[in-house]
Formats: structure tokens, C-alpha cells, sequence
């Protein structure tokens, strides 16, 4: 018995990791995927630069080089923007100074000319050979149903030319092939992907002293935002206990008072008049631990972060799918911000939105916690509105996070935050 207990706890074990593999094959297919976009404008903007330079030599490239170093500049916020929403948070500079002279001496232009050299060589590879072995595989895998279609000379062989294809059987044969390159993208997309991205983190990464009076003013906001945070959890709460569980102490208070006066006179009123004081403690005491919660979930504090938004993906009047992936606990003020980002998130769609599901998503990538929250609904948000989105980009920024909101007419809506894990 305790040997097969041991196996029933190594098995879930096994599954969760082959699922923790495959989602970080996924999310490694999707940056690579989106370097690759990124890559094919680096070469795009590195041709029409070598262009200008070569062209300076007559001088009709001097009126090409403004242009060309905007479209870099355009392309390098791109991949910033690309390597910010997988958790690399990349300020954008200042505008490209006057002057050819002065945009050429500009330590941050240089650094991005030398970002768009190995990002169109390297990236643009890396992207080409991360997409090509999940197609190899879907190739492989359905061979043997169109095979016949091809000509006799390219169908003669298949896979990785092993055989000869002139049958069925031997078209059939060519899916055991799809599993090796099924393996390939497993073990080489999640490396592939971090090498794609590293000359962005390393040259477009503004320097340190240039990134200082920026993060100043980061800081001082952030402090002015969490304590805007930190007011408004208190009136919420300070609201809760006025309105609800305060009336209902005050109701039971009453109620106690009419049931002593009423005893010498007609217990039997007194009886009910204590059924009633006793149904509005109960109430109060209902009220009082729904108030408790709303401060930090039990679940949060006592099992996991997932476990907490299953629970609260329970309650949601709505379909809604949890798909969080969060290896290492993070610090459990992190936790919490989280839990009550998708908490007012949900309270949002079902309220406003005229959605029929919603989805969660919850990823933790280096040191941040990425959450993300979509629903299908009419779409049209207001951050402005009055909908409670304000609240949670202040109650991010208190975290020193990162907050994107995007709801175009007609749906869907995406609301992402990231959150340092340390913090």
C-alpha cells in the first residue's frame, strides 16, 4: 500500500511537468513566432540604412538617413514593447535628437543600430527555425494523407529521407518521424527563444545613468499611487463595516434591549424578539467574514495563489477558465494585488461588459508575475468610465508594476498586468 501511494503521487507529479514542459514549449513558440515579425522589420530597416549610407556617398542618402533612423528607432520600440509583455520591462527614450551629427552620437541610436544587426541576422534565423520544426512536425504527422498529391519525384521521400514513400504503408511510416521533431521543439524553442531575445535586453536596455532621473519619477509616482491605493482599501472597508455589519450590531442591539423589556410582560414576544436579535448576529457575523476575506483570501494565505482564483472562478456567474502556471510562490502582497486585479477585473465584465465567458491566464516569467484577463464581451471600455480599471492601474503602479488595457469597440477586452515578485 505505501508503495502504491508513493507511484499515485509520482504520477500527477509526472503529468503536471510534461503539462509545465508543453506550456513553456507554447509560450517559446509564441515569442519566437513574434521575434520573428520583429526580425523581418530589422531587416527590413538594416536595408534601407546600408542604402542611405551608400548612397551618402552622392549625397542623396543624407536625405534618406532622418527616415531611416526613425524606422529604426520605430522598429527598436516595437521590440521593446514585444520583450515588455514577456516580462522584460523596457523604457522608451526620448525622442531622436536634431540633427544627423547629434542622432549618430547618441549613445542609446548607436546601441539600437547595433540591436538591428544582430536582430536581423540571429532573430530573424532563430524565428525561421522556430517555426519551422512545429510544421515539420504537422507535415510528418499528416504525410500519409496527401502524399499522393505531390509527384512521384518529390513524394520518392519523406521525413528525414530514410525511405522511400510509394505506398501507404510506408507514408503511414512517416509519422513516427513527427515525434522526434514534436521532441526537437521542446528542447531547443524555450532556449532558442531566450537567445532571440537577449541582444534586445542587453542593447536596448537604456543605461543607468540615463535611466535615473526616469526612475525617480517612476518612484515618486509609484509612492503617490500606493498611497491612493492604500486610502481607498481603507474607505472600502471602512464602508463595508459602516453600512453592513455596523446596522446589523446596531439592529441586535435594539433587539436585545425590546427583548429585556418584554420578559416580565410576555416572554413569549421575548422569545421572538431574540429569534430576530439572534438571525441579525448571524447575519452580522456573515457580513463580518465576507469583510475578512475581501481583506486577504484564506485560500491565498493557506494554499496557492491558483487555488485562490479557482475559487473565485467558482463563484463568477459566468464561464470562466483558470489557466495559472506558477511554479515559485511570490511575496503574498504580490499574491494578493493579483487576486484582486482578477477579482475587480471579473466584477467588470460581468457587470458592464455583456460577455458570455472570460479567461484567465496567470504566468510567472524571471522575477514577474504576468496576469491576464480576457473576455469576449462588446467591448468599449473606459479606464476613465467610472468601471473600476483606474483602480487597478493604481493599485499596480503601488506594486511598482506594469498595466495594459485594451478594449476596442465590438470586443474582446485584455487587461494585462505584470507584478516584480519580490516586492
Amino acid at each position: 500500500m505505501p508503495t502504491r501511494d508513493a507511484g499515485n503521487r509520482r504520477r500527477p507529479a509526472a503529468r503536471r511537468g510534461v503539462f509545465a514542459r508543453g506550456r513553456a514549449t507554447l509560450d517559446a513558440l509564441e515569442r519566437l513566432i513574434g521575434g520573428l515579425g520583429t526580425g523581418v522589420l530589422a531587416l527590413l530597416t538594416l536595408m534601407m540604412l546600408v542604402a542611405a549610407a551608400l548612397t551618402s556617398v552622392i549625397g542623396v542618402g543624407l536625405l534618406l538617413v532622418p527616415a531611416a533612423l526613425h524606422g529604426l528607432r520605430a522598429v527598436a520600440n516595437r521590440e521593446r514593447s514585444r520583450l515588455a509583455d514577456w516580462g522584460q520591462e523596457l523604457i522608451t527614450p526620448e525622442p531622436l535628437p536634431d540633427g544627423l551629427r547629434a542622432a549618430l552620437a547618441d549613445r542609446t541610436v548607436r546601441r539600437e543600430l547595433a540591436w538591428v544587426v544582430a536582430h536581423a541576422s540571429l532573430g530573424l534565423f532563430l524565428g525561421s527555425v522556430g517555426l519551422t520544426l512545429p510544421i515539420k512536425a504537422l507535415q510528418d504527422a499528416t504525410f500519409w494523407a496527401w502524399w499522393w498529391l505531390l509527384p512521384p519525384g518529390e513524394a520518392s521521400d519523406g521525413g528525414l529521407g530514410l525511405w522511400t514513400v510509394d505506398d501507404v504503408p510506408s507514408a503511414l511510416s512517416i509519422v513516427l518521424v513527427a515525434p522526434v521533431w514534436i521532441a526537437l521543439t521542446m528542447i531547443f524553442s524555450p532556449a532558442m527563444a531566450w537567445l532571440q531575445a537577449w541582444p534586445g535586453r542587453r542593447l536596448l536596455a537604456p543605461d543607468p545613468d540615463a535611466d535615473l532621473g526616469v526612475r525617480v519619477a517612476q518612484l515618486t509616482a509609484t509612492r503617490a499611487a500606493a498611497l491612493d491605493a492604500h486610502a481607498t482599501e481603507l474607505r472600502r472597508i471602512e464602508r463595508s463595516l459602516h453600512d453592513g455589519t455596523q446596522n446589523r450590531l446596531v439592529a441586535v442591539n435594539v433587539l436585545v434591549g425590546a427583548a429585556r423589556r418584554a420578559v416580565a410582560r410576555n416572554p413569549a414576544a421575548a422569545e421572538d424578539i431574540l429569534d430576530q436579535a439572534q438571525g441579525a448576529a448571524e447575519q452580522a457575523l456573515t457580513e463580518l467574514r465576507g469583510v475578512v476575506r475581501s481583506i486577504l483570501p484564506p485560500l491565498l494565505a493557506e494554499r496557492s495563489l491558483a487555488d485562490a482564483l479557482d475559487g473565485l472562478a467558482t463563484t463568477f456567474p459566468l464561464p470562466c477558465t483558470i489557466d495559472a502556471d506558477i511554479p515559485v510562490r511570490c511575496a503574498m502582497s504580490v499574491e494578493a494585488t493579483a487576486y484582486f486585479v482578477v477579482a475587480e477585473a471579473l466584477t467588470n465584465v460581468a457587470k458592464h461588459s455583456g460577455a458570455r465567458r472570460a479567461h484567465i491566464r496567470v504566468r510567472r516569467h524571471d522575477d514577474l508575475l504576468h496576469v491576464e484577463v480576457v473576455d469576449d464581451g462588446k467591448g468599449g471600455a473606459d479606464e476613465n468610465g467610472g468601471s473600476g480599471i483606474s483602480g487597478i492601474r493604481r493599485r499596480t503602479e503601488a506594486h511598482d508594476g506594469t498595466f495594459a488595457f485594451d478594449s476596442p469597440q465590438g470586443g474582446p477586452t485584455t487587461l494585462r498586468v505584470s507584478l516584480p515578485c519580490g516586492s
